[in-house]
């Protein structure tokens, strides 16, 4: 049966590459932390940053490499300083250098699988031979790495547990929050003490929702931290809503130059997404703010940063300008006081197990030790050794130091559960537990549960992930000063976010929360028209006219009655007018009908005053005087046009309106058909035509007048009358300008309608005007109503162009009503001025021209004067 953790004998041709790999790392994997001990812990650390030109590594990292590596050198001495945990075992460590490259941590962690390779058999067994026939070198067996710690970098940790797992090693991430590591099916071997970042991407979304921010650009370094990050932002911000990406831009792996200026023109696209959502390792962050510099766009962009930003200085070190105002997401940490008692007191004497120290110690100090093998030039002083960490040097310990001390404590407690249930009563490791089950230490590491160096619980969920807890801060200026400046704690996320919006500070107005809208908000009475594809971008379209805003996103026209408000964000009535009596509009159709009422009642009562003079009885009095009475009612009528509508006026409107036109008209055409009838008659007969009688007169006027009455009680009798207010005539363009008018229900064609019979009868009378031009001027009534019905005649065909001309005035109701009572007046006024004016200024002025004159005979051609008519009727 194979032993725990073991490789089955099919796969071990398949592992030899490894098995060779490993042997090559285990000679590369000479500088390492070695600590011995009974149980062996593997550790990674990102203590050198890349390389850049083909080489392995960089410069090296003090916060993110040595400080997190001390930290678990710390750890370890707690651990085994510790009577309680783990008594009679001793944990030893192998911690190396992964040089913040995937590749290289690779290779560097095959290192602590090469036990488990060997102890399967060497080359021999397998007929491996080197070149040249020589047997593969032998070397010390290595330590066996029960479990590891580490790494830093999300894609440092999938490379590795992809190894891991085959082997069966349990791994706990101090720092890798990429959410891909959370797929128990991929990585079933992979914890982490820090929450995933799917967490933090919810976190990050809640801030800028917070923020009354909906259009955010995305920043992330290529691999599987800055990609996974951003994915899970994208994806959570989809599914909450009210958030839009506007760019997605990833950072190559091995920028070129002049790349990150290429990134900030990008980010510039889109100007109004000031927002910026960085997931990238610290190194891209400051080239970031770098480009950002030197584009002179200090205070544009609103930098919301992931924990790989945090509250670290050396992203933004002689940068924090561009960093006034960045919002940044940290797993919720606290400072360990044991870790930094211990790490202050580390000097070159006591900690010569850290092959890293003595360049942390240079780096430090800004000083070079003769030791070291390099010539110290003049500009760089000698290093004493008597310097310490915190008084001869700044010193803030790393955010992730307290993650790493609970990562070592995890596998810790999962140790002593698994040695208390597989060696009870033992002091020391048992049978059992040589070697150890990494997979049965997988099951206790997921069942820990206890408070952590910060105090806060340690534990995991089914996924190896950790609870999501973040401290929020956000990079503010000192008095003014961004150098002096520092990361202020304002907020704290734990499955729902508290932040506290009054601590906020930024650059321009420092209380002001700067905007990142795709669209400013509309104004009142305007709706949005989203753009196709892009939820959080629109334009604004103002409710225009008669519309008014439903909603942020609807307009709609406001019922007929109604008007909209000065913006357009509701509706009122709209006010109701009329030709009031006070109204200029009515002064002169008032004037002119007084004036008429006065000018007929004076000639009515001069014509019954002097009823049987000559001029009188000349003309005609029957007919004359129903011809007064049509002219009294066309001057009424201006009275009752002004007047409020109501049910009576409006009847009266109908019924008086063509009335007086029509009995004038009527007189009028019985008139010059008599004449006309007579002088036609005259030449072919001496026999008087027929119905020239007064009282035949009277009856034809009448029943011409009768036929414009039936039809006005038809009419009322069809269709009662009552007001309205015409919501429609006064609709103007300009809604403030909009009245209803209070009316009669009298459209303008059933008011022409109304004078059509009246108009008929006036054309009737002119053509009968016409022929008779050429009567005798003993016939002294022809060419006076002649000439009362051509100007008539035109002062109406002034009228229609006029008033169907201002049909679409705002004006209309009191145009259309003074120019129709002025049309009436001035009619009226026509035929009294040119028929009885003269007679009546002869009568008062001139009375000795009111006396019967001389009969003169006629031609033969023409018919005496019938009996019961006067004789003067023919001079």
């Amino acid at each position: 049966m194979a032993r725990p953790g073991s490789v089955r004998e099919p796969l071990l041709v398949a592992l030899l590459p490894l098995a060779w790999l490993a042997q090559a790392a285990l000679a590369r994997a000479a500088d390492s932390v070695r600590l011995a001990g009974g149980l062996t812990l593997g550790g990674l650390f990102p203590v050198h940053a890349r390389g850049a030109a083909g080489r392995a590594c960089g410069p090296l990292k003090k916060e993110q490499g040595v400080h997190r590596l001390e930290a678990m050198l710390y750890a370890l001495d707690r651990v085994n300083a510790d009577p309680e945990l783990l008594p009679g075992v001793r944990l030893g460590a192998r911690l190396l250098d992964t040089c913040s490259r995937d590749t290289y941590a690779l290779e560097q962690a095959l290192s602590f699988v090469q036990a488990l390779i060997r102890g399967r058999g060497d080359g021999d067994e397998v007929g491996v031979r080197c070149p040249g026939g020589v047997p593969p070198l032998r070397t010390a067996p290595p330590e066996r790495v029960v479990a590891v710690v580490g790494a830093s970098a999300s894609s440092v940790s999938i490379m590795v547990a992809n190894v891991l797992r085959l082997f069966a090693i349990p791994q706990i991430s101090y720092a890798s929050t990429a959410p891909e590591l959370s797929d128990s099916t991929r990585y079933d071997f992979f914890s982490r003490v820090v929450p995933p970042d799917s967490y933090q991407a919810q976190a990050m979304v809640d801030i800028v929702r917070a923020l009354g921010w909906n259009y955010v650009s995305t920043l992330a370094s290529e691999g599987n931290y800055g990609e996974s990050g951003v994915e899970a932002f994208v994806q959570i911000s989809r599914e909450a809503g009210g958030v839009c990406i506007a760019q997605s831009i990833k950072i190559p792996r091995e920028p070129k130059p002049g790349e990150f200026n290429k990134v900030i023109r990008r980010l510039m696209e889109t100007p109004n997404a000031r927002a910026i959502i960085i997931f990238a390792n610290e190194d891209d962050i400051r080239r970031v703010l770098e480009a950002a510099h030197q584009a002179n766009l200090t205070g544009h962009f609103l930098w919301v940063g992931s924990d790989s930003w945090g509250a670290k200085t050396s992203p933004i070190l002689s940068l924090e300008e561009v960093a006034i105002g960045a919002i940044t997401i940290l797993p919720k940490r606290a400072s360990i006081d044991g870790f930094d008692q211990y790490f202050m007191t580390r000097s070159l004497e006591n900690n010569r197990r850290n092959i890293w120290f003595a360049e942390f110690w240079e780096e430090n100090f800004n000083c070079k030790l003769t030791s070291s093998g390099t010539q110290s030039d003049d500009s760089t002083r000698k290093c004493t050794g008597e310097e310490r960490i915190g008084r001869d040097s700044t010193y803030e310990q790393e955010g992730k130091v307290q993650f790493v001390i609970d990562a070592v404590y995890a596998i810790a407690h999962a140790l002593h559960s698994m040695h208390q249930a597989l060696c009870p009563g033992h002091t020391g490791l048992c049978p059992a537990m040589e070697p150890t089950d990494g997979r049965m230490l997988l099951q206790y590491i997921r069942a820990v549960r206890f408070n952590g160096s910060a105090g806060t619980p340690v534990m995991f969920n089914e996924n190896g992930d950790a609870p999501g807890r973040y401290d929020i801060f956000q990079y503010q200026a000192t008095n003014g000063s961004a150098s002096s400046g520092g990361y202020q704690a304002v907020g704290q996320w734990a499955e729902t976010l508290r932040l506290d919006v009054e601590a906020l500070q930024w650059s321009g107005d420092p209380h002001e929360v700067p905007s990142s809208l795709c669209s400013l908000p509309c104004g009142p009475g305007e709706r949005k028209k989203m753009v196709k594809g892009v939820p959080c971008c629109w334009h604004c379209e103002a409710c225009d006219g008669y519309r008014f805003q439903v909603d942020e996103f609807t307009c709609e026209a406001c019922p007929g009655d109604m008007r909209p408000t000065s913006n357009h964000t509701g509706c009122r009535p709209t006010p109701v007018v009329r030709l009031s009596w006070s109204s200029p509009w009515a002064a002169p159709p008032l004037l002119l009908a007084v004036l008429g009422i006065m000018a007929t009642t004076t000639v009515v009562a001069t014509f019954v005053r002097h009823n049987n003079t000559p001029i009188v009885r000349a003309s005609g009095r029957e007919l004359s005087y129903v011809l007064l009475t049509g002219i009294f009612l066309i001057y009424a009528i201006t009275f009752l046009m002004v007047a409020e509508p109501g049910a009576t006026v409006c009847a009266a409107r109908r019924l008086f309106l063509g009335l007086g036109t029509t009995l004038s008209y009527s007189a009028l055409l019985t008139k010059t058909n008599r004449i006309y009838r007579i002088f036609e008659q005259g030449k072919r007969s001496v026999t008087p035509p027929p119905f020239i009688s007064p009282t035949s007169q009277l009856v034809i006027t009448f029943s011409l007048t009768s036929l414009q009455v039936v039809g006005v009680i038809a009419w009322l009798g069809v269709r009662p009358p009552h007001s309205v207010i015409d919501y429609e005539e006064q609709r103007t363009v300009d809604p403030e300008q909009a009245r209803g008018v209070l009316k009669c229900d009298m459209s303008d064609l059933s008011l022409i309608g109304c004078l059509g019979y009246s108009l008929l009868l006036m054309v009737t009378c002119t053509v009968y005007a016409i022929k008779a031009r050429g009567v005798p001027e003993t016939f002294n009534e022809a060419k006076p109503i002649g000439f009362t019905m051509y100007t008539t005649c035109i002062i109406w065909l002034a009228f229609v162009p006029i008033f169907f001309g201002t049909a679409q005035s705002a004006e209309k109701i009191y145009i259309q009503t003074t120019t129709l009572t002025v049309s009436l007046s001035l009619s009226a006024s026509v035929s009294l001025g040119m028929l009885y004016v003269p007679k009546t200024y002869v009568i008062l002025f001139h009375p000795e021209q009111n006396v019967q004159k001389r009969k003169r005979s006629l031609k033969a051609t023409v018919a005496a004067p019938p009996k019961g008519e006067d004789a003067e009727d023919h001079k």
